[in-house]
C-alpha cells in the first residue's frame, strides 16, 4: 500500500519550464563530477602509473572504481524509487568527494585502487540518479529540449577533462603537491559547490511505498561480480586454467544463480525485478548497454595509451587529440535527440550507432607507429558518433518501456549494464594488451637486430648510441640478452631512448593494440545484430511525476 508523504518545499507535480531548469542546474553539477572523472583520469594514468611504478597494474585502478560503481548503481536506483531521489543524490556526491580526496593522497597503485573503489561508491549514483530525475520531470518526447544542457556539461567536461588531466600530469608540482594528484583533488571544490546547489534546488514530490530492502540480492550481486572481474584482470598472470582462475569463475557463476534466485524470491522489491526481463525493450536495451560498455570503456582506456606510448605525445597533447571523439559523441547525441523529439522514432540510432562503433573499432585496429594524427582523429570522430547515437537513445527507450514507479530501476539498470560491460571490457582489453606486449616487443627487437641494414642495427653499431646510458636497456638486451632494463611498469624509459632503438618497442605496443581493437570490433558486430531486435514503442508525452500522479 502506498503512503503519500508531503512534497518537499517547492515541489509540484506538473513543473513549469523555469522549475525544470532550476532542478536541471543542480543535476548538471553532479553530472559534471561524473563526466569529468571519466576523461580526466584516462589521459593522466600513464604518468600516475610511472610515478607509482605500476603501469601493468593500472587495470586495478580502473577496475576497482568500476566494480564499486557498478554494484552500487542498482542500489541507488531501487532505493531512490522507494525513498526519493534527493537524499541519495546528495549521498552519492558526498562519497565521491571524500573518495577523490583520498585518491589524491595515495602512495602506491594498490592504495590508489582501494581509494578509487571508495570513490566508485559515490559515482554509481551520479549518472543514474541524474537521468532518473530527468525522467521524473520531463516527458520522453520533450526530453531533447533539455538534452542540450546536459550535453553542454558532458561535452565541456569531455573537452576539459583530457586537457586538465594532461596539464596536471605534465606539471611536476602545483602548490607543493605532485601535479597528477590534482586530477583527483580538483573534484573536492567542485563537489562542495555541487552539494550546495543540489541541496538548495532539488525538490520534487515523492510517494513512499511499503517495501523490503533487497539485502540478499545486493550480497549475491557482489559475490557474482567481484570474482569474475578479478579473474578478468588477473587471469593472464595466474593462467586462465589455473586453480585460482577456475575458483573465481565458479564463485561468480554461483553468485549469478544466487542473485537470480534472490530476485525471484523478493519480487517487486528486487534490485532488478525479474518481471522486467519479460519486457523486450528492457531486456534488449540492457544487453546492448552491456556490449556497448565493453567497447566504450575498453576503447577509452586503450586509445590514450596509443597516443602517449606509440605516438609519443604528452598527456596534454593526447587530451587535445581526443577532441574529435568528443565532437562525434556530442554531434551524435544532438542529432539523435532532435530527430526523436520531432518524430518519436528511435530504433534507427542503435542500429546506425553500432555500425559506426564497429567501424571505428576496426579502423583503430589498423593504426601503427606511422599513422597520421589526422587519420586517427577521423577514426575517433566515427567512434564518438557511434557512441552518441547509442547512449541516450537506449536509456530513453528503457525508461519509456517501464511503469513510472520503476523509473529509477530502469535508469539505473541501463547504467548498471553499461558499467558492468565497461568493467569487463577495461579489464579484458588491458589484460590482452599487457599480456601480449612483452612478447611482441621482444619479437620486434629480434627481427630488427637480425637485419643488418635496419636503422636499428646501424644505431647499435654507432659507438655514441651504444655508449649512451639512456640506451642501455636495449643495448643490454641485444648484446647481453639482459631484459631487466625494459620495464613496462614504467614506460618513461622510452622517451630517453634513441629514436631508432625505440622504434621496435613502439611497434610491439602497436601490435598489441591491433589485437585489442580487433577484439572490440568483433564485440560491436554482435551489438549491431542485436539492435535489429529492439522494439520501437510509442514515446510517452507525460513525465514520470505526471504519470504517477494520474495513477494515484
Amino acid at each position: 500500500m502506498s503512503t503519500p508523504t508531503p512534497p518537499e518545499p517547492g515541489a509540484a507535480t506538473a513543473l513549469t519550464h523555469r522549475q525544470i531548469l532550476v532542478i536541471i542546474s543542480g543535476l548538471m553539477m553532479g553530472m559534471l563530477l561524473a563526466a569529468l572523472d571519466l576523461t580526466i583520469v584516462s589521459t593522466s594514468i600513464r604518468t600516475i602509473s610511472d610515478d607509482l611504478d605500476g603501469l601493468s597494474v593500472q587495470a586495478w585502478v580502473t577496475t576497482a572504481y568500476l566494480i564499486t560503481s557498478t554494484i552500487s548503481t542498482p542500489l541507488y536506483g531501487k532505493l531512490s524509487d522507494l525513498y526519493g531521489r534527493r537524499p541519495f543524490f546528495l549521498t552519492a556526491i558526498s562519497l565521491f568527494v571524500v573518495g577523490s580526496a583520498m585518491c589524491g593522497l595515495a602512495q602506491d597503485m594498490y592504495q590508489l585502487a582501494a581509494f578509487r573503489a571508495f570513490q566508485g561508491l559515490g559515482a554509481g549514483g551520479l549518472f543514474s540518479l541524474a537521468l532518473a530525475i530527468v525522467g521524473d520531470i520531463v516527458p520522453p518526447r520533450d526530453r531533447a529540449k533539455y538534452q542540450g544542457y546536459f550535453l553542454a556539461v558532458f561535452g565541456s567536461s569531455s573537452v576539459l577533462g583530457p586537457l586538465v588531466g594532461g596539464f596536471f600530469a605534465g606539471t611536476d608540482t602545483i602548490l607543493w603537491v605532485s601535479g597528477w594528484r590534482w586530477v583527483f583533488l580538483i573534484n573536492v571544490p567542485i563537489g562542495i559547490i555541487a552539494l550546495t546547489v543540489v541541496g538548495r534546488v532539488l525538490h520534487i514530490p515523492h510517494t513512499r511505498r511499503d517495501h523490503r530492502i533487497d539485502v540478499p540480492g545486493a550480497v549475491a550481486l557482489t559475490v557474482m561480480l567481484v570474482p569474475l572481474l578479478v579473474v578478468a584482470e588477473q587471469g593472464r598472470i595466474w593462467g586462465w586454467t589455473s586453480g585460482r582462475s577456475i575458483a573465481c569463475i565458479a564463485v561468480g557463476v554461483i553468485g549469478f544463480f544466487t542473485f537470480v534466485a534472490a530476485e525471484r524470491r523478493i519480487g517487486d522489491d528486487a534490485l532488478i525485478p525479474i518481471r522486467l526481463l519479460g519486457n523486450r525493450t528492457f531486456t534488449i536495451g540492457s544487453t546492448l548497454n552491456f556490449i556497448i560498455g565493453v567497447g566504450m570503456f575498453g576503447g577509452l582506456a586503450a586509445l590514450p595509451l596509443y597516443l602517449q606510448i606509440v605516438k609519443e605525445h604528452s598527456p596534454t597533447e593526447s587530451g587535445l587529440l581526443m577532441l574529435p571523439l568528443t565532437a562525434g559523441m556530442m554531434s551524435g547525441s544532438i542529432l539523435s535527440g532532435q530527430f526523436i523529439s520531432r518524430t518519436g522514432r528511435y530504433k534507427i540510432f542503435p542500429i546506425a550507432g553500432s555500425v559506426l562503433f564497429s567501424l571505428g573499432m576496426f579502423l583503430y585496429s589498423t593504426m601503427n607507429v606511422d599513422t597520421s594524427l589526422v587519420v586517427v582523429g577521423c577514426f575517433a570522430l566515427i567512434f564518438g558518433l557511434g557512441l552518441g547515437f547509442n547512449m541516450q537513445t537506449l536509456v530513453l527507450a528503457m525508461q519509456n518501456s517501464v511503469p513510472p514507479r520503476d523509473m529509477g530501476v530502469a535508469t539505473s539498470s541501463a547504467t548498471f549494464f553499461r558499467q558492468m560491460g565497461g568493467t569487463l571490457g577495461t579489464a579484458v582489453f588491458l589484460s590482452v594488451l599487457f599480456g601480449t606486449v612483452a612478447s611482441n616487443i621482444m619479437s620486434k627487437i629480434q627481427a630488427a637486430a637480425r637485419d643488418p641494414d635496419s636503422a636499428f642495427s646501424k644505431a647499435l653499431q654507432d659507438p655514441a648510441v651504444a655508449g649512451d646510458p639512456a640506451n642501455a636497456p636495449i643495448v643490454n638486451l641485444v648484446k647481453n640478452h639482459d631484459s631487466s632494463g625494459i620495464n613496462i611498469d614504467d614506460s618513461s624509459f622510452l622517451s630517453r631512448l634513441d629514436h631508432d632503438l625505440a622504434r621496435p618497442v613502439l611497434e610491439g605496443f602497436a601490435q598489441s593494440m591491433h589485437l585489442v581493437f580487433a577484439i572490440g570490433a568483433g564485440v560491436m558486430v554482435i551489438a549491431f545484430v542485436i539492435s535489429w531486435f529492439l522494439p520501437e514503442e510509442k514515446l510517452r508525452t507525460e513525465s514520470g511525476l505526471q504519470a504517477r500522479a494520474a495513477a494515484e
